[in-house]
């Protein structure tokens, strides 16, 4: 077997034990051109949750200060405040968790179609 294709199959393998690491060092060290572009794309793949990481995160201090500004105990208040602080993250955290599982399903994909 060839060890640049294994070091190309550790960059979406990585997922499960060193998400960044591993494909920046083999990005940074490898001088095969295809490993590097396998390496690059792990990489980036390993980036989408904490994209959405944050964005959540963003969410979530968006909806506490939202919330804040309700009056809960006014039965004539304006009640679609409630999908906003309740079910908006709730949606958000379900679609985070797919999300996840799928880049995590295509990178063990990716890898063992390098390793062919």
């Amino acid at each position: 077997m060839d060890n640049n294709r294994v070091l190309a199959a550790l960059c979406y393998f990585s997922i499960l034990f060193a998400p960044f690491l591993l494909p920046i060092i083999v990005f940074f060290i490898a001088h095969d051109k295809e490993v590097k572009i396998h390496a690059k794309r792990a990489l980036l793949s390993h980036l989408i949750p904490v994209g959405l990481g944050i964005i959540g995160f963003l969410l979530l201090i968006a909806v506490s200060f939202q919330s804040m500004n309700m009056n809960y105990y006014d039965p004539y208040a304006d009640s679609s405040g409630f999908f906003w602080t309740a079910g908006l993250p709730f949606i958000f955290m379900i679609a985070y968790i797919v999300v996840s599982l799928i880049i995590t399903v295509w990178n063990i994909y990716q890898g063992v179609k390098v390793l062919r």
